[in-house]
C-alpha cells in the first residue's frame, strides 16, 4: 500500500476515529476544521484503505497509517 503523508487535519481525524466511528460533521465540530476539508481527507483515507465508509455518513478506522512508521 502506498504511503501517504499526514497533515495536522489527518492527525486530528485519526485521533477521533481511533476512539470510535464518526461522521464528518462530528469531526469538524470537535476539531474546528471545515466539514468539507474533513470530508476530503476521509475520502482520501478510504481510497488508501485506512478508513471504511459504513453508510449514513459514518466512518470507521480500519488501519491506522501512523502505525506503519
Amino acid at each position: 500500500m502506498a504511503e501517504i503523508s499526514l497533515n495536522p487535519t489527518d492527525q486530528a481525524i485519526l485521533e477521533l476515529l481511533n476512539e470510535g466511528r464518526c461522521t464528518p460533521s462530528y469531526i469538524a465540530e470537535e476539531t474546528g476544521y471545515s466539514r468539507g476539508n474533513i470530508q476530503n481527507r476521509l475520502l482520501r483515507f478510504v481510497e488508501h484503505g485506512y478508513v471504511e465508509q459504513l453508510g449514513g455518513g459514518l466512518y470507521e478506522l480500519v488501519e491506522d497509517p501512523r502505525e506503519e512508521d
